[in-house]
């Protein structure tokens, strides 16, 4: 900031006039100094002038400088708040606009009339899938089961699932365009509403609208994750809540503004360029600096701000010192004995803010206590502890669940050498939905559960589902050239007694296999591990991916209903402990009262 100075006078010699009385002061003539060298006519009245309009100029500069500023910011404001009335405008009109060429589906089902949402879902997949409605109706009716061929429902599943079970990436590409997000909830309406409820065949587009309509949880949960990047199967009832809180429901304008918010964090990280203090093959994930809400390193009770980034296999601190930036120090995140957690942290050990995590690698040099202001509470930090967790999570999962990087028979199952990719990108994903809801302000759920390896090892039956996640990542078909092929089991899904080495191997719904040498994890041998994995197969539904079944569950969703109903036990008997314990208390103090 402009530190502006008032014109330097020079003062005036001071001495007592001889004779002059003790009691009163009085000015005396410049004229009349005693010893002095410099006398008021000697001052330079145009250089005295000059300074004052100099002083002036400044102030003025400064205080016009400090007004354009502020009407920038003001400015910077009501452009933001215009493009996003802009957007919202625009996500109006297009809800109000549907561009379908021609109805063709038989809207007549065998549990009566399909509703307006079911119908522009229905032709919009179509048209994309290069069929029309009906034609998309006849092959389903061909390819289901007698039980699901006439279900609403399942036809809306299996127009949708079709066109996404195209798109292999982590993240779909037309997530980019609004027509396509205003599909999947179109979509979401549908699969929640599939039947016209006054069963009247001649309704039309004509006053058709999604505006003001909410999409319940149900609906959500079974859409969206089917969508590369939107949500996880494990998560995607809590990142509902996160999102909805005490709404009745989500809304469009909700669904495309979080959106919107992952487009910018995927496109930055595409964007971000590493520096060189980074090691190669590395992403940036995230960073945490900012002047008004500082990173604080803390080291024998003296806390150095800096800069945090957040990579795939690591934390970066940059600290700032008072010759500028320090080099950046390094804590590796994939270690097996990493470890974070909350912590406090305060001037002379006094511990008084609970603001803080400690992050550790190993060995107590490799320790972090990392503080992380936030005057409007301890959300910042709770979402930051979720980040790291996740990081170290997802490689004790792969530690744990995958095959070893040298394992020879990574090459006998096409794909597996991915696995280890697809296990990170799984995480780097749960981490960048979580930054959108920080960033839209939509955390109505304790972050922890938003993050999917570090709720699930934490999960009841969360081994289960680990034990899912890993068949997926790692299981392919087997090579017919390969020594293990001669290995395979004609039963599918079946365990055999004895070492983890001795095991048959675990078939995903489409075939995939995963061998049994992988299985490593002692949770294998757990019985409600064999339990599921002989009753996992899939009855009636439609098989399009590993991850996209039509009108049944794939194996991630079917491991996540038991582990969805063990929790409603656990959280329960927690409730009734806690309720007990404070009956108790407070019956305690009564007494003694």
């Amino acid at each position: 900031m402009l530190q502006l100075q008032p014109p330097r006078f020079l003062p005036l010699p001071r001495c007592r006039i001889p004779g002059s009385s003790s009691r009163r002061r009085r000015a005396r003539p410049p004229a009349l100094a005693v010893r002095s060298q410099w006398k008021l006519p000697d001052v330079d009245t145009d250089a005295v002038q000059e300074r004052v309009r100099s002083w002036l100029s400044r102030a003025q500069g400064a205080v016009v400088g400090a007004a354009q500023a502020a009407r920038e910011k003001g400015k910077r404001k009501e452009d933001a708040e215009g493009r996003k009335k802009q957007r919202k405008e625009e996500v109006e009109e297009q809800a109000l606009d549907f561009a379908v060429p021609e109805i063709t589906v038989e809207r007549r089902v065998g549990r009566g009339w399909l509703s307006m949402d079911a119908v522009v879902a229905i032709e919009q997949f179509a048209r994309l899938n290069g069929l029309t409605g009906r034609k998309v109706q006849r092959i389903f009716k061909a390819l289901a089961h007698e039980h699901v061929h006439s279900d609403a429902r399942s036809l809306v599943e299996y127009c949708c699932f079709r066109y996404l079970s195209r798109d292999n990436s982590d993240f779909h590409p037309n997530l980019t365009e609004l027509a396509f997000q205003r599909l999947i909830f179109v979509t979401m309406l549908a699969w929640e509403d599939p039947y016209d409820e006054d069963n009247d065949p001649h309704s039309s587009l004509d006053n058709y609208s999604i505006l003001g309509r909410f999409v319940g949880e149900d609906a959500f949960v079974r859409i969206a994750p089917a969508v590369a990047g939107v949500a996880d199967v494990s998560t995607a009832h809590h990142l509902f809540r996160a999102l909805v809180g005490t709404e009745k429901g989500l809304t469009l304008d909700l669904w495309t503004t979080y959106l919107g918010e992952l487009l910018k964090v995927h496109h930055g990280r595409q964007t971000h360029k590493i520096g060189d203090n980074f090691l190669s093959g590395e992403q940036v994930l995230c960073i945490g600096s900012s002047k008004k809400r500082p990173v604080l390193k803390w080291e024998q009770n003296t806390a150095w701000p800096g800069h945090l980034t957040l990579t795939n296999k690591a934390l970066y601190f940059e600290a700032i010192g008072l010759a500028g930036m320090k080099k950046p120090l390094r804590l590796d995140l994939t270690d097996h004995n990493s470890r974070v957690q909350k912590a406090k942290v305060g001037p002379f050990g006094s511990r008084l803010f609970d603001s803080a995590v400690s992050v550790s690698s190993g060995s107590v040099s490799s320790e972090w206590t990392l503080e992380f202001v936030d005057f409007g509470g301890e959300m910042r930090r709770d979402v930051w502890l979720a980040f790291i967790n996740e990081i170290i999570s997802v490689y004790k999962f792969i530690r744990e669940y995958g095959p070893r990087d040298d394992d020879p028979t990574i090459r006998h199952v096409y794909g597996a050498h991915k696995g280890k990719k697809r296990a990170v990108s799984s995480a780097t994903n749960s981490i960048a939905r979580l930054q959108s809801l920080q960033f839209i302000r939509r955390l109505h759920e304790d972050p922890a559960k938003l993050v999917q390896f570090s709720y699930l090892l934490g999960a009841p039956y969360g081994d289960v589902v680990l034990q899912t996640l890993a068949v997926n990542f790692w299981g392919g078909s087997l090579i017919t050239n390969s020594k293990v092929a001669n290995e395979r089991s004609p039963q599918r899904h079946k365990h055999s007694e004895g070492s983890s080495s001795g095991r048959s191997h675990v078939h995903d719904i489409d075939g995939s296999v995963y061998l049994g040498k992988w299985m490593t994890s002692p949770s294998w041998a757990s019985s409600h591990s064999v339990s599921f994995w002989r009753g996992s197969s899939v009855k009636h539904g439609v098989i399009l991916s590993k991850f996209l079944v039509v009108a049944d569950k794939n194996l991630v969703e079917k491991a996540m209903v038991a582990c969805k109903e063990k929790s409603k036990v656990v959280e329960k008997t927690h409730a009734t402990i806690v309720a007990a314990t404070v009956e108790g208390a407070c019956t305690s103090i009564r007494y003694n009262g």
